[in-house]
């Protein structure tokens, strides 16, 4: 299968070390704004990568780079801004196409956080249509998360539970940048995006609309993380799990220290995260795009990071008529990541999932026509090749109740290892009596019989 990976930033380069000597992979072309970061990402793979400039950005232009280029599928590695256009240029070229992070939502102008705007991935979903009548598949959101989240759903509805009552996913863990004194994991831009945004949850058959930050928990991470605050974000679980499977209540919640909280309510009270440009000494620059630049390159900190990154679906419901809770997750070490691949843990997290994906879609495995999440195909194939890959992939059985609990306060501003997506700071682990007290007994449920014997001991 012949694939054009656009854009080579931070998750675009582990993708094309990643993919590097795949078997199903015939040509993969790296194409980006910048020639030139194009052919550093080449020349460091080494693996004889075509290379090209594109305008993300111009979907005439991405249509001939696609037919120029013989590609069979088309992977978005873009930030989202540039999704319809991607998506668009791979239906008009007529092959597959992949992304990490679905078209942008637009909030209600006049109400737009009591009232639903536009959603995340609308702009896709209006055109499945025509992609079935293609006969291409749009498989969007197949990152981390949204990505391996949704499967870990599938797999819930398919083989754990009979009725599922909620899905929670958490993003969190103790991962930490040290170093410095604002950083993020992936795509400032995004971030932004994603957490300023009003957050999104699914209760009783429609989609709710929260305030940034709200709803804050203390989340009990595996691997003996424990007890981490997470809060409400805006994220496309919320609205694609609903389509695929029938649950009272849908959330995403990540882990954010509330030094990182308050530096995004900075920039939003101050207008820097804007994304219309504004007039600065006669030349037009969107405020968010100049806090992107300022910030880290997300790519280059990867030594900087400690700890695990841990992206996990909570589901609650019954079996047999019985109440259960599972968590099924996977975890990713910095030092690990850094020492075997050489890329920091969201970047190979996220990166890893639609290069696994792709085989699947080259392999005839995974197939069908239109615009699709990864909860709508089937989770094992996906799963059994996780260990080919390296993913760490654990299912918990955990008693019901035990894993949300009440939040602590939020921990002091102006720590010095500054949190990010993923984490709080070392500093902050004075947990609540109610959060120690829930902890205090041994977490343990009995598989059925039906999952011994079939696929519950993944």
């Amino acid at each position: 299968m012949n694939v054009l990976l656009v854009g080579t930033g931070t998750v675009g380069e582990a993708i094309a070390h990643l993919i590097k000597g795949k078997k199903w992979l015939g040509t993969l072309t790296l194409a980006d704004y910048s020639l030139d970061r194009a052919r550093t990402v080449a020349d460091a793979v080494g693996a004889g990568y075509k290379v090209a400039q594109v305008d993300a950005g111009n979907a005439a232009q991405l249509k001939e780079l696609i037919t120029s280029s013989k590609a069979d599928l088309v992977l978005n590695a873009v930030d989202p801004r540039f999704v319809p256009a991607v998506f668009d240029a791979a239906l008009e070229a007529g092959v597959h196409y992949i992304d990490m992070a679905t078209s942008l939502s637009i909030p209600d102008a006049a109400n737009p956080y009591t009232v639903p705007g536009l959603m995340l991935g609308a702009y896709q979903e209006e055109r499945k249509k025509l992609w079935e009548d293609r006969g291409k598949l749009a498989l969007i959101g197949m990152g981390m998360d949204p990505g391996l989240s949704n499967i870990f759903a599938a797999y819930a509805k398919k083989w754990t539970f009979d009725d599922i009552s909620a899905v929670h996913v958490r993003d969190g863990g103790d991962l930490r940048i040290e170093g410095y004194p604002f950083a993020t994991v992936f795509s400032l831009w995004t971030v932004i995006e994603e957490c300023l945004n009003p957050p999104i949850v699914w209760r009783n058959g429609k989609i709710e609309v929260r305030e940034p930050f709200s709803e804050p928990e203390d989340f009990v991470f595996p691997e003996g993380v424990g007890p981490v605050m997470c809060v409400n974000v805006e994220h496309e679980e919320i609205v694609q799990l609903p389509r695929s499977m029938k649950a009272d209540v849908i959330t995403f919640k990540y882990a954010l220290g509330a030094d990182f909280i308050e530096t995004l309510q900075l920039l939003h009270r101050l207008g820097l995260d804007g994304k219309n440009p504004i007039n600065v000494k006669g030349v037009q620059v969107a405020p968010r795009d100049v806090i992107a630049a300022l910030s880290p390159d997300p790519s280059t900190l990867g030594k900087s990071m400690i700890g695990r990154a841990i992206v996990g679906t909570l589901v609650s419901g019954t079996k047999d008529g019985r109440p259960r809770e599972t968590f099924h997750y996977q975890v990713c070490d910095a030092a690990e990541t850094m020492g075997r691949y050489n890329l920091q843990p969201v970047a190979w997290q996220t990166g890893v999932m639609p290069v696994m994906a792709m085989e699947l879609i080259a392999e005839g495995v995974w197939g069908g026509a239109g615009v699709k999440s990864p909860d709508m195909m089937d989770p094992d194939p996906f799963l059994d090749i996780c260990e080919d890959y390296d993913v760490t992939v654990k299912l918990e059985h955990r008693l019901p109740g035990r894993s949300i609990l009440p939040a602590t306060e939020q921990p002091p501003i102006g720590a010095k290892s500054v949190t990010v997506k993923g984490s709080s700071s070392p500093t902050d682990t004075a947990y609540s009596a109610a959060a120690t007290a829930a902890l205090s007994a041994p977490v343990s449920y009995p598989e059925t019989e039906a999952e011994r014997q079939g696929r519950g001991g993944r």
